[in-house]
């Protein structure tokens, strides 16, 4: 196992086979995955491609999850705060104005060493039923998290981490972002992972919607950390910010925690912060730290 707050993950898949990922709708037996590991310490270890990420202690994500504010502006301002401490310079975080009267986008972006992409996403609004602590500040909030468990190593693709607005008004933030990208960086954006509702079961992913190879990745890595992960869509019920993207045929990929009995805990009262397991919630960081730097390594 690695301990709470020891830097180093490194693992090798030498071997990947990936059945159909027809007829997912609710969950699967993750897939055969031949990996060899060598134990060393607090890291795992493997002689071939070294995939890399600081682990943060179970402290800072709780910390941040615990910092949710009540108004959509002033959380708007606490995930900036959080941008800062997590290490994004000035130069590094800017902010996309959509409404006039309603928060920005807020971005983050960690350079690499190509300009190819690799969006992180999550909204901050939430509606006015309940405080949204679940839908979405449970998204939001692992966004500087990450932003620190990517950056002590360099990477090859640019991170760009976003914060969107509106997404509850009809993913006004998220449409309005990518309709203002250039042909020339749609060309380049090699992956969007959406960031949804997350602590409320253990670790979901939206398989219907999913790039098939994004998808098969994110098993791949749950299996070689012998993390939970189930297949659950949501598109009968809701919808997020990849559709957004999607209409620009960009790759997309929304990893969640939402199940049939938890849905009714979105948009009511009981969103809040005891609707979060902390230990499920964890989980999902962990996997998603480790799938965002198997991604820099696996995608062009």
């Amino acid at each position: 196992m690695i301990e709470d707050g020891k830097p180093g993950l490194e693992f090798c898949v030498t071997e990947v086979y990936c059945p159909s990922m027809r007829n997912l709708r609710t969950h699967w037996c993750l897939p055969f995955l031949a990996v060899m590991l060598l134990c060393c310490g607090t890291s795992i270890y493997a002689k071939s491609t070294n995939i890399r990420f600081k682990q943060l202690p179970r402290t800072v994500i709780r910390h941040d999850l615990d910092s949710f504010a009540y108004s959509n502006i002033a959380r708007e301002a606490e995930l900036s705060q959080l941008f800062h401490q997590a290490g994004c310079t000035p130069a590094e975080i800017s902010r996309e104005w959509v409404r006039r009267h309603d928060p920005p986008n807020i971005i983050c972006t960690l350079p690499g060493k190509s300009s190819s992409t690799i969006i992180v996403s999550a909204h901050t609004d939430h509606v006015d039923l309940g405080i949204g602590v679940v839908d979405d500040w449970s998204g939001a909030a692992l966004l500087p998290a990450l932003i620190q468990s990517l950056a002590d190593t360099p990477r090859r693709h640019t991170f760009v981490f976003v914060g969107f607005t509106d997404e509850e008004k009809g993913l006004v933030g998220s449409k309005y972002y990518v309709w203002h990208l250039s042909r020339a960086q749609v060309s380049h954006i090699s992956a969007e992972v959406n960031l949804e509702c997350l602590g409320l079961t253990r670790t979901k992913v939206w398989a219907a919607r999913a790039n098939k190879q994004l998808l098969s990745d994110l098993i791949n890595v749950a299996r070689s950390l012998k993390l939970n992960l189930q297949g659950v869509d949501v598109g009968d019920v809701g919808d997020d910010d990849t559709h957004s993207f999607l209409w620009r045929n960009i790759p997309v990929i929304t990893i969640h925690s939402v199940t049939q009995k938890t849905w009714p805990i979105l948009h009511s009262t009981r969103d809040n912060l005891s609707a979060v397991n902390f230990n499920d919630y964890y989980n999902s960081y962990q996997l998603i730290a480790a799938y965002l730097a198997y991604l820099d390594v696996a995608l062009k």
